[in-house]
């Protein structure tokens, strides 16, 4: 199918200049974008709504499972998580199986593979799953099921009114974006997690409508539940913190530190679902089996600190860990006389004055807060629970950070004024963008959920060279490494967003030239003489596709010139070349062109994959790339 376009017109020096809000404003002004702009303010809404249901039912889960940790005995607490964890298997295995996991890498499968369509069913069953995880102690977030919630609540709002697949993927994102911004609280974090991780895309025409979804989300939110504070409001203390040069080598050393834990984890995480993959139970009963290992750990943790007035009642490494997180981050909790207070209360509960009095955060308390998060996320997420990476990896950080400050204390190098807490903090955003590969977000949601604007730059410092390290490490994030384990590449930026947006139908096919099996060979060259044409099409004898023969090969066979009166066309077909479907987008077709060094490809018709529509070439496939890129 010819895809007709007239050409923008060049630009000449007698051109007067575009004023710079007119460049910006050209890209909205026109019926289409700003109907986008409607949808995406629609999505935010009715995203806002479903975030606040999830996030209703994952306390209501939590508050069930703290009252059963108070009134069962003590020995009982790994059948809590186990519960929740039969109510996810089932879910998940009966009613939509891609909410198992931790959901973002399901949503980039979607963007990349699907055209951006998620089904409808996919938002009501991860709520429920997630919030069974989640509640019932598992380790695991609510970042990556608001995000497929609100990719599901996205993508089925752009296929009710019928969006062109262009533009679907924009609207997944709106979603996305929007459930973040009303979970955490976080709009700016919300767009950008979209963009640097989901869409990889930063044009003015994506990014519109998805800000305006999240700002649309957290005003529904923040006007419903009436909430408009930080999630993890940093104390007074770390308020008053004076970053100083001198400080550098030690945020450096930490964003390392953290780097390496988050590419450990990320091992070990995969490595876990390898292990249960290979586990010969049904389905059902794994993310049970991994709730049965987290318990077991949780008794192994209250054992190991049991013993004194300040001893655990509640593993803090279940759950979201928000709690612990906001203990980590409190100046208070490392004086001494403060107790384990983050582990001293059920699930919900604060730490006060009154608590902190009993066993202040050591390097043994806090290094073993971190190993068991490590290893309890990896046993509910690896055998199938469903839940999100970002928690945990807050927890993880924060953990790390403050055994990194704990050990400063202790060998004398805290700078005065200094506290485990401030480096606890910024250890948050590094181990996030050690595992998310994602700085930028890292910085931002960090920003937006504790408004700490004291410890900035040794964020900014943290988050960096944690990337670095753990992209030099491990190439894949913990959302692209599932995606790669699946086959599936994922391109860069701006390339790979356009060619998403284009698929084979927009490229201009030229005729194709059909000989039969049995034809002679030497019929192949009157052709090339008469038409100058390359490539030929092989049709079987009933007139269905039966492979190409390529310029290359002829020109391989007429080395051999004498022979070639002797030969079919069959003896020269190649039958490994693969075809193009029209609806495929250029990304899957430069796929298919770099596995082959050949010109062309042909495109069948999808309904008859016998019949050929036309060749495909590779100069035509990078003149329709070019001409997007003129006219992104």
């Amino acid at each position: 199918m010819t895809d007709v376009g007239e050409q923008p017109r060049p630009s000449t020096p007698g051109d007067p200049p575009k004023p710079a809000w007119r460049a910006v404003f050209s890209h909205i002004n026109n019926a289409r974008d700003w109907w986008l702009v409607c949808i995406g303010a629609m999505i935010g809404v009715v995203t806002a709504m479903g975030a606040i249901g999830f996030v209703t039912l994952v306390h209501w889960a939590e508050d069930r499972a703290a009252q059963a940790a108070r009134e069962w005995p003590w020995w009982t607490l790994p059948a809590i998580p186990m519960l929740g964890a039969l109510l996810t298997g089932l879910l998940v295995h009966y009613f939509a199986r891609e909410a198992r996991g931790h959901g973002v890498p399901e949503v980039m499968d979607a963007i990349v593979r699907r055209g951006g369509k998620v089904r409808p069913r996919v938002a009501i069953v991860k709520s429920i799953a997630s919030a069974c995880t989640i509640g019932s102690g598992g380790s695991a977030g609510a970042e990556g099921p608001i995000v497929q919630i609100g990719a599901a609540i996205g993508s089925a709002i752009s296929q009710v009114l019928r969006v062109s697949r262009e533009h679907t993927n924009t609207l997944l994102g709106c979603g996305a974006a929007a459930g973040i911004a009303s979970v955490f609280n976080a709009p700016i974090a919300g767009v950008f997690f979209v963009l640097e991780i989901l869409l990889r895309d930063f044009s003015v025409r994506t990014f519109t409508p998805i800000v305006i979804a999240s700002v649309f989300s957290t005003a529904v939110t923040q006007a419903v539940l009436g909430e408009n504070e930080a999630l993890f409001a940093s104390a007074r203390e770390i308020e008053g913190y004076a970053f100083t040069f001198g400080e550098l080598p030690s945020y450096i050393a930490l964003g390392l530190l953290c780097g390496v834990i988050a590419v450990i984890f990320v091992r070990m995480l995969y490595a876990s679902e390898d292990v249960a993959a290979r586990v010969p139970v049904h389905p059902v009963v794994k993310p049970v089996i991994g709730a049965l290992l987290l318990g077991l750990l949780g008794l192994a943790y209250l054992a190991m600190l049991r013993g004194g007035p300040g001893a655990p009642t509640y593993p803090s490494f279940f759950g979201n860990g928000y709690e612990a997180i906001r203990n980590l981050i409190n100046p208070i909790s490392y004086r001494a006389g403060a107790s384990d207070a983050m582990a001293n209360v059920p699930i919900g509960g604060v730490l006060d004055a009154e608590l902190a009095s009993a066993v202040p955060f050591t390097l043994w308390v806090v290094g073993l807060m971190l190993v068991f998060k490590i290893v309890g996320t990896c046993c509910t997420l690896g055998s199938g629970g469903s839940g999100g990476v970002f928690a945990p990896s807050l927890f993880m950080g924060a953990a790390a950070g403050a055994v990194f400050g704990i050990a400063l204390e202790r060998i004398g190098l805290m700078p005065p004024g200094g506290s485990p807490a401030a480096y606890a903090l910024v250890g948050m955003a590094a181990l996030v963008a050690g595992t998310t590969h994602a700085p930028l977000t890292a910085i931002l949601i960090l920003f937006e959920i504790t408004r700490d604007v004291y410890v900035l730059l040794p964020i900014m410092l943290a988050a960096v060279v944690a990337t670095l390290l753990a992209q030099l490490l491990l190439r894949d994030s913990v959302y692209s490494l599932k995606l790669r384990r699946r086959g599936v590449r994922l391109g860069t930026t701006m390339d790979w967003t356009i060619m998403r947006r284009i698929n084979a139908r927009q490229v201009q096919l030229t005729p194709h030239v059909g000989v039969r099996l049995g034809d002679p060979a030497s019929r192949l060259l009157d052709i090339v003489q008469r038409y100058q044409v390359e490539d030929f099409v092989v049709l079987s004898a009933d007139g269905r596709y039966a492979g190409m023969v390529t310029g290359r090969d002829l020109r391989t066979a007429l080395i051999a010139h004498e022979a070639l009166p002797l030969l079919v066309v069959e003896e020269l077909t190649r039958t490994d070349l693969p075809t193009i479907d029209p609806n495929e987008t250029l990304d899957t077709v430069m796929d298919k062109f770099s596995g082959h060094d050949v010109s062309s490809l042909p495109v069948v018709d999808p309904d008859d994959t016998s019949r050929v529509l036309g060749l495909m070439t590779r100069a035509r496939m990078l003149q329709r790339y070019q001409r997007a890129l003129e006219e992104d």
